[in-house]
């Protein structure tokens, strides 16, 4: 695991992890986490489980990273704004970092990150894969930024992943596959008998988007 340290174009320094491969490089991969308000890191236990199964199984170079005011990044919390420019950065510097000219990227992003990682991927031609866990469909009281209407997501003609658990609240099952009906290209998996967090099932939600990974990566022609 290599630290690092990348910039945004407003000159916010962030601090990441880069997980590379076991075997050889398939592409480039970046972890959006949860809520800076709500005790949202790239250290938690699901995410880590996602970073290490992208890159022992599927071969990616995954970044995980804090979004900025989190930990060791610099800056403040900018209300899902400010984040698109901490993701895109993020993207930048982990493909620069892989190993491959031009390599297929996927973007993984849980509860806040997931729609801060949507939001990104619209409109960034780079992203060619996109794996949302716990998109915050019904977020209650918790402030979140606005998800993309359903016109926009008809626009997004790339694979996603769309993941919650069975009894995850602010992605309920049906609003879940309602919502995924929207992408040209989603899938839908509900894990059973867990909810937003998937405590001790950690590594079988992240089986299901390396997976997912996976696919997109052998359809790609990135063996």
């Amino acid at each position: 695991m290599e630290p690092v340290t990348f910039t945004t174009e407003d000159g916010i320094r962030l601090e990441g992890e880069l997980r590379m491969p076991d075997g050889a490089t398939r592409g480039a991969a970046v972890i959006c986490h949860p809520h800076p308000r709500h005790g949202g890191s790239k250290d938690h236990p699901l995410l880590w489980a996602i970073r290490n199964d992208l890159a022992a199984a599927r071969g990616l170079a995954v970044l995980a990273f804090n979004f900025r005011g989190v930990m060791g990044s610099s800056g403040t919390y900018g209300g899902g704004r400010d984040e698109l420019r901490d993701t895109r950065a993020a993207i930048e510097a982990a493909r620069s970092r892989c190993g491959m000219q031009d390599p297929p990227t996927i973007v993984v992003g849980w509860s806040f990150g997931a729609s801060v990682a949507l939001r990104e991927a619209l409109d960034d031609a780079r992203v060619s894969a996109l794996a949302l866990v716990g998109v915050p469909l019904r977020p209650g009281d918790i402030e979140m930024p606005p998800l993309p209407d359903r016109t926009d997501l008809r626009l997004f003609a790339r694979p996603a992943l769309l993941l919650a658990g069975e009894h995850d609240r602010y992605a309920p099952p049906e609003d879940l596959r309602a919502y995924g009906a929207q992408f040209p290209q989603a899938e839908v998996v509900i894990v059973p008998g867990t909810d937003h967090y998937f405590w001790r099932r950690e590594k079988e939600a992240a089986s299901v988007v390396g997976a997912f990974a996976d696919r997109v990566l052998s359809r790609r022609g990135a063996r």
